[in-house]
């Protein structure tokens, strides 16, 4: 790496990603440093963050908390913004050479678009960018040049695989999923788990909505839309595999039949790391994989009669246009639903499914389109959540 330090913005710093990333940066400051902090209402923890790492700037997107932050921070050479379209401005900054963005849910579009547009570097672990306007995102990026660099560890997992293969054909890309923690369950049984259950999973340590995601497997479903703009694949070229012990973060199939994957402890620092150094490994002291401690690793079909929300995904992207962006409102209602105990597990696909069928569908949506779309799902979903 250049011996000048990169200059990271983290776009969700208070989020599970964000907190993951600072601990990158804190223990590798003489190659990173944070240059702005963004959070959407964790004020005080990003209070906290803002005063270890002192940025050159902070935004709180809930406006009610400005003062709070403001007042914290006063005495200390720190800019301090709020309300969302400073986000949008945050990124924009001259000196930033890296924009992580590890917001939730739709709130990361608008702002990823902002730093695209600036000509910022993109470490992405807010997939829900690329599935609500991923023909849109990845054409910006095209003619910006900005590379979009991936942080969700299987879409990581996909990009370390085909380091080095660029004229080689891509036969397939082999997802990997846990299953979640209901992988066993029968119909019945799903029709009486909680949120307090649902947030219990197996290998990873999450935020709340996309522990609920991989639950339910849309989280999977997002990744494998992701994965079709990211890496420029067809769905039938996307296989998705549920591999329990989550060692195998995804695997590359090419034409000769070779596979190659990428291994590793579930730890989502490594590929945060990956992103913020690439090109460069660097080092890291996180725990080294054990052969001799999983002797087994096993794989199995997903059940999508059981979980609907794969096979939703999988029929919004087919659709195309805005059916995606209608599947993610949807989805961000419903689990927001479900974690307030107002409806169902099972409820949350039948409504999904629902919403798409309602919402006006456009097959060649634009940025304007993709706003009204997702307020349309958005509310609908509401009415029928009755949150």
């Amino acid at each position: 790496m250049q011996n000048e330090k990169r200059q990271i913005a983290i776009l969700g710093s208070t989020g599970s990603i964000g907190t993951q990333a600072l601990d990158v940066i804190r223990s590798n400051q003489k190659l990173f440093e944070v240059y702005a902090l963004t959070a959407h209402r964790n004020v005080e923890l990003l209070i906290e963050q803002a005063r270890e790492f002192m940025p050159e700037m902070v935004v709180i997107a809930d406006e009610q908390k400005y003062l709070r932050l403001k007042d914290a921070l006063s005495g200390l050479p720190i800019k301090v913004w709020a309300g969302e379209e400073s986000l949008s401005q945050t990124v924009e900054a001259e000196p930033i050479d890296m924009v992580l963005t590890a917001m939730v849910g739709y709130s990361g579009l608008k702002p990823t678009i902002s730093a695209i547009r600036a000509g910022k570097p993109i470490a992405l672990a807010n997939k829900e960018t690329l599935v609500v306007a991923g023909d849109l995102v990845t054409k910006l990026a095209e003619e910006k040049q900005v590379p979009i660099l991936p942080v969700d560890s299987e879409h990581s997992a996909i990009f370390q695989c085909l380091a080095g293969e660029s004229n080689n054909q891509v036969e397939k890309i082999i997802l990997t999923a846990s299953g979640g923690p209901f992988r066993t369950f029968t119909k019945e049984q799903l029709l009486h788990v909680t949120s307090k259950e649902a947030l219990k999973h197996p290998n990873w340590n999450m935020g709340a909505k996309i522990t609920i995601d991989s639950a339910t497997l849309m989280n999977k479903g997002f990744e494998m839309i992701e994965a079709k703009w990211l890496f420029g694949t067809s769905t039938d070229q996307i296989q998705i595999v549920v591999h329990p012990q989550s060692i195998i973060h995804s695997m590359v199939q090419f034409r000769d039949s070779s596979i190659k994957a990428q291994m590793g402890l579930p730890d989502m620092r490594l590929p945060i790391q990956y992103a913020l150094a690439y090109p460069v490994r660097i080092y890291s002291d996180f725990e080294r994989f054990d052969f001799s401690k999983y002797p087994v690793l096993s794989f199995e079909e997903p059940d999508m009669k059981k979980f609907r929300c794969l096979e939703l995904a999988y029929q919004a992207v087919r659709k195309g246009g805005n059916m995606p962006c209608i599947l993610n409102a949807a989805n961000e209602v419903v689990v927001a639903g479900f974690l307030k105990d107002k409806i169902s597990f099972p409820a949350m696909s039948e409504i999904i499914e629902r919403i798409m069928a309602e919402v006006s569908f456009i097959a060649s949506p634009n940025l304007d389109d993709y706003i009204q779309t997702d307020a349309e799902a958005r509310q609908r979903a509401t009415e029928k959540v009755k949150i």
